[in-house]
């Protein structure tokens, strides 16, 4: 019989959807322009987890999946009781590719590190997703894994493609060209590191996965 294994990071994600069978929440944004598969967005302010980690991309996701997932899971702190709540899980689950230079106490809003830095080479990565929105920074549990930060992310602006199938290192990096091409000939201000966001489980066909290359712009 034959047994398909699933990367680390693949059955992180199976556990977190498994657990949150509910309908996931996803950000909130306004579509402001579209152009086949490209739209430009504009986002509402959001409450985010992120993470901090090494490795090439699928690497970094198995370990921000797992630290994020304990702290959703229940390794967190209500106020200053010594209880602890279970957070729902939204979509989607976000990597940023990461000079090597920015610490945990860098703005999340990324400079771009170096012309040579793609998705394909980086080895230091910020995984993070969405907090549910009845959450703000006074009354979400806190992580006590301090590898594991909230953060509060203003209003912004992203030029996004949107896009099915498997990512490969490759076929991400081809993504990101193509959606940098795009802003590009439409003279949009690009002020961020691009990244990746995917919004499926792991058992989703390739050709229902939703997956998103997103990079932050100054405005349409």
């Amino acid at each position: 019989m034959l047994k398909l294994k699933l990367p680390a990071f693949l059955l992180t994600l199976s556990a977190l959807w498994m657990g949150n069978a509910m309908a996931i929440e996803e950000p909130t944004f306004k579509v402001l322009v579209t152009d086949g598969s490209f739209e430009i967005r504009q986002y509402a302010p959001m409450l985010v987890a992120e993470t901090l980690v090494e490795g090439d991309m699928d690497e970094a996701s198995s370990k921000g999946f797992r630290l994020i997932a304990d702290f959703i899971f229940g390794n967190n702190q209500v106020s200053n009781a010594q209880t602890k709540s279970k957070i729902a899980m939204t979509a989607p689950v976000t990597a940023e590719p990461q000079s090597s230079k920015i610490s945990m106490t860098a703005p999340v809003t990324l400079e771009p590190s170096s012309a040579a830095m793609t998705m394909q080479t980086a080895k230091q990565w910020r995984i993070s997703f969405v907090m549910p929105s009845q959450y703000t920074m006074e009354n979400i549990p806190k992580p006590n894994n301090n590898a594991v930060r909230l953060k509060e992310i203003p209003g912004k602006y992203f030029a996004v493609q949107t896009y099915s199938g498997f990512n490969t290192l490759a076929r991400v990096q081809r993504k990101t060209d193509e959606t940098l091409e795009w802003a590009g000939k439409r003279a949009l201000k690009m002020i961020g590191t691009p990244q990746i966001s995917r919004y499926d489980p792991p058992w989703t066909l390739p050709l229902f996965r939703r997956n998103e290359i997103m990079v932050e712009i100054s405005g349409p």
